[in-house]
């Protein structure tokens, strides 16, 4: 089988795209700037279980915070 058969047996792109147009793109363009704004941890599941939202960790966090402080002074 030739190039073009693979080829066309493999594409799964709409005939309206214009490829053209798709070309000279820059990966990770903007990978920077979005991880500028971004702090993502992952809990362990069992920590997950325990805490379903960002203000309960948040909040838990802070307590520990702030009981470390004291120990500390």
């Amino acid at each position: 089988m030739s190039n073009i058969s693979n080829n066309a047996l493999n594409d799964e792109l709409r005939p309206e795209y214009d490829l053209s147009k798709l070309k000279g793109g820059i990966k990770g363009k903007y990978a920077a700037k979005y991880s500028e704004g971004t702090n993502l941890i992952l809990l362990a599941p069992d920590v997950a279980e325990v805490f379903k939202d960002n203000d309960s960790v948040n909040e838990a966090l802070r307590l520990l915070i702030k009981i470390a402080e004291r120990k500390a002074a």
